[in-house]
């Protein structure tokens, strides 16, 4: 179903090619692009699983663990990020999906052939520059298939696949390790990657810019200068991913230390801790991201303040259920588990809608790359390599209980992301008017 090179002046729209993409193909469309990203997370959080018997193997510190899993990944997925979203607004964004996927699905089979700690953060470097190239294009044909009002919602379709893919990644992960060893892990799921980057590309079509907004044709020149001064610009959008940020620190330092602290403080293996992780983070986060852009989508109607309220609040109300999962003693506590996954993941589809929001139809995918740039930096980058530091320091003289006191200092994280939450608020409504 090829789509006709034709000239398209601004705020036109071709009847032939609007209906080729009926209510079906669209869902469908959002379907593929969310399994990506189901694929995206296995590989990225199956290293989180593995961690305890990765140390163990290759005699490696909770530092270069952190250095691991999460700065060095974010530093080469967010500096790749960049020149690829600009790549996706001006040129066919299925193909570099579909590259993106063969390149971080490859890099993570080529993990399990490590026989050091160079080798193996070389190969998780790979991942990362793979996987840089998944989400702006994504996000900007979810954009141009799904109008402002249901933007939310269809972003949150979206990010649930990160749930998917850390509950896959946690169950299948932890029993490979347990049965088979860490390496075969990495084999095990990186391979079907490339298998579905082949469907992906025989079966999905790119849709037409500002297809749901009547807008094709719209701001083809834009350059790179230009979209980042809009950006900066923008006293919402600083603050909003500020606020994306700190929340971020708070929830990949959880997932990614999480294994470790059920293993050193609870004494479970890998296989119970797959499955204690994968229904707390597969089933309480995936809701977390679902909700949080379906219910922002019905709120946000009258007010688009909402859209901020909301991560806002749920921030602030993770630390109470925190402190429990971390501090009362016994497995009982981590029946509440999943309350602060959930509550953590409730911001991504708002702020991702609201960015597409303040900028042009093709600045989107940059929107999206800088928006990720701020949260994995702050999040992914800081947040577990932060944590294995304290853990580390703390350690000489408190033993086990370093990786406890560790992990809740991310508690500082969710106060902050409220507060910048709460600032972008207030000027959000006017902001989104002048676009």
């Amino acid at each position: 179903m090829a789509i006709p090179t034709i000239s398209i002046s601004h705020d036109q729209i071709i009847p032939s090619q609007q209906s080729s993409f009926s209510k079906k193909f669209s869902y469908y469309i959002l379907f593929m692009l969310t399994v990506s990203y189901v694929f995206n997370f296995i590989d990225r959080q199956i290293l989180v699983i593995l961690q305890e018997s990765i140390k163990k193997d290759l005699g490696l510190s909770d530092t270069q663990l952190g250095l691991m899993s999460g700065f060095t990944f974010a530093l080469f997925y967010v500096s790749f990020g960049i020149p690829i979203a600009r790549l996706a607004d001006k040129s066919n964004r299925k193909k570099i999906i579909t590259m993106a996927l063969i390149v971080w699905s490859g890099m993570t089979a080529l993990s399990g052939k490590a026989q050091n700690f160079v080798q193996l953060l070389i190969a998780r470097m790979g991942v990362g520059i793979g996987e840089a190239g998944g989400s702006p294009p994504a996000h900007s044909i979810i954009s141009d298939l799904f109008p402002p009002s249901k933007r939310a919602t269809a972003m949150a379709i979206y990010s649930s696949g990160i749930s998917v893919g850390i509950l896959i990644g946690f169950l299948l992960g932890g029993w490979i390790d347990h049965y088979f060893g860490w390496r075969t892990a990495f084999f095990v799921v990186g391979i079907p990657g490339i298998v579905f980057a082949l469907i992906f590309y025989a079966t999905v079509q790119e849709p037409i810019r500002g297809l749901s907004e009547n807008k094709v044709g719209y701001d083809e020149n834009t350059t790179m200068k230009e979209v980042m001064l809009s950006l900066w610009n923008s006293k919402s959008f600083r603050y909003l991913a500020l606020g994306a940020g700190m929340t971020a620190y708070a929830a990949y330092a959880k997932s990614s230390w999480m294994p470790s602290f059920l293993a050193r403080l609870h004494g479970m293996k890998s296989t119970e801790i797959g499955l204690w992780l994968s229904l707390s983070y597969g089933i309480g986060g995936g809701l977390g991201f679902f909700l949080g852009g379906y219910i922002t989508d019905k709120i946000g109607k009258t007010d688009k303040r909402w859209y901020l309220w909301l991560p806002a609040a749920a921030s602030l109300l993770t630390i109470p259920f925190s402190l429990i999962v971390l501090f009362v003693p016994g497995k009982a506590a981590l029946l509440f588990l999943s309350i602060p996954s959930f509550l953590l993941n409730l911001y991504l589809a708002p702020c991702l809608s609201l960015s597409h929001g303040l900028v042009g139809i093709r600045m989107r995918a940059m929107a999206s790359a800088i928006l990720f740039l701020v949260l994995n930096i702050i999040g992914l980058g800081c947040g577990p390599l932060m944590t294995g530091i304290f853990s580390d320091y703390l350690k000489s003289f408190m033993g086990t209980e370093s990786l406890r006191w560790a992990l809740s200092t991310t508690l500082i994280s969710n106060i902050l992301g409220a507060l910048f939450f709460y600032q972008a608020a207030k000027t959000i409504r006017e902001e989104l008017k002048t676009i």
